[in-house]
């Protein structure tokens, strides 16, 4: 597979040039340059067929100029110890849960076998700079599995506020490989700077700077491969229509869904379930983008204004605006709902629910009421988040104690950055330089 640009006909990249040099120099963001239909591959799996199988088939497909199917066993073995669990609610509902990998949140699986490509496409003596926006829990994921990987140096950009889970025996000053620096801004703010940061073309060529966002096709592809498990566990289960509703925020998950279709996996739509933010919700209706105000939420994880996938989804609508009009759904759900949410979920089921997986499961119920599929649609929604990491807002709602996980005492202990700057290119790149 190769990849083009969003904005231009530029020239064709490999996989390792795509993820090495994620944004090209045009501005855009690296798509697939063919839609190839991979459903020979999977069609034939099932409920039987673990999730390492269903990679180690997949993968040799997608990055064949990188990938033969022993080093593709070899990447999976390396990077998956963990797996989705889809879990059927009832006949209408079903939970894909994404949270059972080392820091429970969804990114540990795109990460995960990033990092394992890395070291399986980087040369002996290459060096690369992930300069990566980043919340508690993404930040936590990103440094699990990048700590003391040979060849990578991470740089952390952090919003305002608190910053734990991270282990300071591998920041550079203490001899790793991880630079947490946080700005005076927001998340949306993060972004901008790692832009800005990646088009300063001699800056980002000086220290091979690359992303770990979902900006970047090392990161966003692999999150193909827990849409297509979730068909094949639930493809022999259930009759008539299907959809996924996604907790959206930069819409990589999202983005990542509509590639799997686009590769052949059946599924009857999309809900781009987004929280008060309501990023992409004018313009999935068919109206201008217009980037919004950035708004605070108790669903943090979706709190975007400005999706760094805009491209992407534009790309999809630019090819055929008809289709996607029919198979994606934006729904926007605010605090009170989605609190509202947590608790029937548990009343209902007896299962704990994070905060974004409510804002999918309530914009499921809100969509399927509008849609022609009414009570006849098989909704699967992605739980992006173990429950136990919002547990105040859960316990709110719900009124219960939720247990939290011994494993994960160690990812809620607050450390500091190594530099505390304004949203600025000469200070972010200053910050950088400073640990040289």
């Amino acid at each position: 597979m190769q990849f083009r640009s969003t904005k231009s006909n530029s020239p064709l990249v490999t996989y390792k040039e795509a993820v090495l040099n994620c944004q090209p120099e045009d501005g855009g963001l690296y798509v697939p340059a063919e839609a190839a239909d991979y459903r020979k591959i999977f069609l034939d799996m099932n409920d039987k067929t673990s999730f390492n199988e269903l990679v180690s088939a997949v993968a040799p497909s997608f990055f064949k100029s990188c990938l033969n199917p022993v080093s593709a066993s070899r990447v999976v073995k390396r990077a998956f110890n963990f797996q989705p669990e889809l879990v059927q609610l009832d006949e209408n509902f079903s939970l894909l849960n994404l949270y059972n990998g080392p820091t429970g949140f969804y990114i540990d699986f795109g990460i995960a076998f990033m990092s394992s490509m890395l070291e399986e496409i980087l040369d002996e003596n290459e060096q690369i700079m992930i300069i990566s926006s980043a919340r508690a829990d993404t930040g936590i994921s990103m440094a699990h599995a990048f700590k003391g990987k040979k060849g990578v140096l991470l740089v952390l950009v952090f919003p305002s506020g608190q910053i734990y889970g991270l282990d300071p025996s591998y920041f550079v000053e203490n001899g790793g490989n991880i630079i947490p620096i946080q700005i005076k801004g927001t998340y949306d703010d993060c972004q901008r700077l790692i832009i800005k940061t990646i088009m300063d073309r001699e800056f980002s060529q000086r220290y091979r700077v690359t992303s770990a966002n979902s900006m970047n096709v090392g990161r966003l592809f692999p999150q193909i491969f827990y849409f297509l498990y979730a068909f094949t566990q639930i493809k022999n289960t259930i009759c008539g229509d299907f959809v996924f509703s996604v907790p959206s925020g930069n819409f990589g998950s999202f983005i990542a869904g509509l590639y799997a279709w686009k590769f052949g996996m059946p599924v009857n739509g999309f809900i781009a379930a987004m929280n008060s933010n309501n990023s992409m919700g004018d313009y999935i209706s068919g109206k201008p983008f217009i980037p919004s105000a950035h708004v605070n939420t108790n669903s943090s994880s979706l709190d975007v204004s400005m999706p760094v996938n805009y491209e992407r989804l534009a790309s999809f609508y630019e090819e055929a605006p008809a289709v996607m009009r029919n198979m994606v759904f934006p729904a926007s759900i605010d605090d009170s709902l989605t609190l509202k949410t947590i608790d029937e979920v548990y009343k209902q089921y007896n299962v704990f629910i994070d905060p974004s997986t409510a804002v999918a499961f309530a914009a499921a119920k809100k969509v399927i009421k509008q849609q022609k599929w009414k009570d006849h649609a098989h909704s699967i929604i992605l739980a992006t988040c173990h429950p136990s990491k919002n547990a105040y807002i859960v316990e709110e709602a719900t009124r219960k104690a939720i247990k939290i996980p011994g494993s994960f005492n160690t990812l809620r202990k607050k450390c500091n950055p190594i530099a505390v700057i304004s949203p600025q290119l000469h200070a972010f790149q200053g910050a950088i330089a400073s640990c040289f």
